[in-house]
């Protein structure tokens, strides 16, 4: 079983130039796996992403966009196909079984949905119980802040770092860092983030 993330920049023809998006795009991925195989950017402003223990599809996702939307004006729309790889390529483009079909097929829904993470298994229990609490956290993550989501990117980065260390790395203060982390819901979120990684483990 894997999990494969595939996504794009939303508004992308809109930015006032191509690094602006491509840049942290390339980052994020990079940070996330040593192996260039394991991503792939296409077609300028999509990718794919291929995260195991699939465990850590959703917390991957959440780190995805609180990376890209700490950039001004920046926002991303995935989807997470997890099921079977029969097929290992040179590429993640290249690789072939389930989890990267329900991921393709699910990433071809989000623009007419308007939902920018959704989930797919074979388990429609799962997927249904899973979207909408997707649904839900979409209120917050989408309409998160630069501030917020630098708060949200850095607890990711650093799980084990309390406030105060945290505020040090930004340069601001401790209390400021606990009202973005309130204001993004982030406790919350760590919440569905817990329940995710139990639903999943059941496939």
């Amino acid at each position: 079983m894997t999990s494969i993330i595939t996504g794009d920049i939303i508004r992308s023809r809109s930015a006032l130039s191509e690094d602006l998006w491509l840049t942290p795009l390339k980052a994020v991925l990079s940070k996330l796996t040593d192996d260039a195989s394991f991503y792939d950017i296409y077609r300028g402003d999509s990718f794919q992403l291929e995260c195991s223990p699939i465990e850590d599809s959703f917390r991957t996702a959440v780190y995805i966009k609180a990376f890209l939307k700490s950039v001004k004006g920046l926002d991303v729309r995935m989807s997470i196909g997890i099921g079977t790889k029969n097929y290992q390529g040179d590429s993640v483009s290249e690789s072939n079984g389930e989890a990267f079909i329900y991921s393709g097929e699910t990433f071809e829904t989000l623009k007419k949905e308007k939902q920018n993470l959704k989930l797919k298994t074979s388990n429609p229990i799962i997927n249904k119980e899973i979207n909408l609490y997707f649904r839900l956290a979409l209120i917050a993550m989408d309409h998160w802040t630069v501030n917020s989501a630098e708060v949200v990117k850095l607890t990711l980065e650093h799980p084990n770092m309390i406030q105060a260390e945290l505020a040090k790395l930004i340069g601001i203060s401790q209390d400021a860092v606990s009202k973005r982390q309130k204001r993004a819901y982030l406790d919350e979120i760590l919440e569905l983030d817990g329940l995710y990684r139990q639903k999943v483990a059941q496939l």
